[in-house]
C-alpha cells in the first residue's frame, strides 16, 4: 500500500502546477482589426454570400473596427460580370444596424464605386439612401461630385447638386468647391465667378479651398496679381492658406519670368509658421536650381541659412551642383574674352565685357552675353 502511494505520488503533478499548464496552454485570440474584417468581406462579397456580408458588416461596427477604402474592393472584378450584385448590396446594406453602421456602409460603398469609374451605380446607390431615408448628407455627395468634376462632366455635377437640395441636403461650400476648381483648373474665370457668387448667394462661407482654387484659377489666366490678392483676403479673413495656395502664386510669378517677384512673395508671407517657411522656400529653391537662376538661387538658400529652415540633402546636392556649373562657366567666359580682347589688344572692350558679365550673370545657359 505505502509503494502503491509513493507512486501515485510520482506519477501525479502538484495541483497549481497542473492548474498553471492549463492556464498557458489555453489559445490566445488576436483581436479583430480593421483589415481582418476586409478579407472576410472580400471572401462574403465574391462568394455573393450576402447574410455573411450582413452579419461582418454589423459585427465589425461593434467590434470598432470601421469599414475602409478595401472594405469593397470585391466589387471591381466582379461587378461587369454580375448586373445583380448592385441591388443585392442595396438590400443587404439596408438590413443593417440603423445609425452610423448603416450610412458608414453606404457611404463607403458609393465612395469604392466613385472611385472605379461605377459613377451611375453611386447614384442609383445614393437614391436608395434618399428613399430609404438612411442618414444622406453633404459628405455622402463629395465623392460623385470630386468624380463628376476630374471628368470634366460638369452639367452631371449640377444635376447632383440639384439631387441634394431635392432630397433635403444642404448644400454645403465643399459641394460647390468641386465644381469651381474644375472651372479654375480649365481657366475659366467667368465661369468660376459664377460660381463664386452662388456661394455668396446662398450664404456660404468661403473656406481654404475656395481661396485656393480662386487663387490657380487666377495664375492659370496670367493674372498673378490676382492670387497675390486672394492671398491677401485669407489673411484678412483669419482662412491660414493651404502649401497649395502659395504654390500656385510662386509657380505663377515664375512663370512669368518674375524671378526677384518669386523671391520677395516668399519673404513676405514667411516668418509666421516654420513648416510653411520650410515648404515655401524649398519650393522656390528646387524651381530656381531647375531654372538655373544662379543669383535667385543664391537668394533663397542665404535666406533659407538665416532662418534656420532646414534644406533637405537632395536639394542641397543639387544648389551645389549648379553653384559648381555656375562658377566653372563663368570662369570658362573670362577666360576666352581674355583671349579675343587681348589678341585684339583692346583692354576697354574687356573691361566692359567682364562688368557686363558680372551684372547680368544669371545662368550658364541662359545670360545674353553668351
Amino acid at each position: 500500500m505505502s509503494l502503491l502511494c509513493k507512486t501515485l505520488a510520482l506519477k501525479s503533478p502538484p495541483f497549481l502546477l497542473t492548474i498553471s499548464r492549463f492556464l498557458s496552454s489555453s489559445t490566445a485570440f488576436d483581436p479583430p482589426t480593421s483589415s481582418s474584417y476586409d478579407e472576410q468581406v472580400a471572401a462574403a462579397g465574391r462568394s455573393r454570400d450576402f447574410e455573411a456580408l450582413h452579419r461582418l458588416l454589423n459585427k465589425r461596427y461593434k467590434d470598432g473596427c470601421f469599414n475602409t477604402k478595401k472594405t469593397f474592393k470585391f466589387i471591381t472584378d466582379t461587378i461587369e460580370h454580375d448586373e445583380t450584385l448592385i441591388p443585392n448590396l442595396i438590400q443587404t446594406l439596408s438590413r443593417l444596424d440603423s445609425g452610423f453602421a448603416r450610412k458608414n456602409a453606404f457611404d463607403s460603398l458609393i465612395s469604392h464605386l466613385c472611385k472605379t469609374n461605377r459613377v451611375d451605380d453611386s447614384v442609383r446607390v445614393i437614391a436608395a439612401m434618399v428613399r430609404g431615408e438612411y442618414g444622406v448628407n453633404a459628405t455622402t455627395f463629395h465623392p460623385l461630385l470630386n468624380a463628376l468634376t476630374r471628368k470634366r462632366r460638369i452639367d452631371e455635377a449640377w444635376r447632383i447638386i440639384a439631387m441634394m437640395k431635392e432630397s433635403g441636403t444642404n448644400v454645403d461650400v465643399t459641394a460647390y468647391n468641386y465644381v469651381l476648381t474644375a472651372h479654375c483648373v480649365e481657366g475659366e474665370a467667368e465661369l468660376a465667378a459664377e460660381v463664386v457668387e452662388r456661394i455668396e448667394a446662398e450664404g456660404l462661407r468661403a473656406d481654404a479651398r475656395t481661396y485656393d482654387a480662386a487663387a490657380m484659377g487666377c495664375c492659370r489666366v496670367g493674372r498673378v496679381e490676382g492670387a497675390v490678392a486672394v492671398v491677401r483676403r485669407m489673411a484678412e479673413e483669419g482662412v491660414p492658406a493651404l502649401y497649395s495656395t502659395h504654390a500656385h502664386v510662386i509657380k505663377g510669378l515664375v512663370g512669368l519670368g518674375q524671378w526677384r517677384e518669386a523671391v520677395d512673395y516668399v519673404r513676405a508671407v514667411g516668418g509666421r509658421d516654420v513648416l510653411l517657411d520650410r515648404e515655401n522656400f524649398g519650393f522656390l529653391g528646387s524651381v530656381l536650381v531647375r531654372k538655373m537662376r544662379v543669383v535667385e538661387a543664391k537668394m533663397v538658400f542665404d535666406e533659407m541659412g538665416e532662418r534656420g529652415l532646414d534644406v533637405g540633402d537632395k536639394l542641397r546636392r543639387e544648389y551645389v551642383a549648379l553653384l559648381e556649373a555656375s562658377k566653372s562657366t563663368f570662369d570658362n567666359c573670362r577666360q576666352i574674352l581674355l583671349a579675343s580682347q587681348f589678341c585684339r589688344n583692346d583692354r576697354v572692350a574687356f573691361t566692359s565685357n567682364i562688368v557686363m558679365i558680372e551684372s547680368k550673370f544669371h545662368c550658364p545657359c541662359g545670360s545674353s552675353v553668351f
